[in-house]
């Protein structure tokens, strides 16, 4: 699953704006929106998307709902 799907579901599923996201996970609130029109995350970015989309559905009993 790409890294730009996993956000879309994680983002559907808990009704979080991207700008919030982004801020939240790498202090960039234009993070979606970049990665939408091209932009290409490097490893470190997709390791803390990863980890916070993890975290946040342990934190609140979401990950067999997002299946992500």
């Amino acid at each position: 699953m790409s890294l730009l799907v996993k956000i879309d579901r994680f983002l559907r599923h808990t009704q979080m704006p991207p700008t919030r996201f982004g801020r939240l996970v790498v202090n960039d609130p234009r993070l979606v929106g970049d990665l939408k029109n091209g932009r290409l995350p490097g490893p470190t970015i997709v390791a803390r998307v990863d980890a916070f989309v993890a975290t946040y559905h342990d934190e609140n009993g979401l990950r067999d709902e997002v299946g992500v």
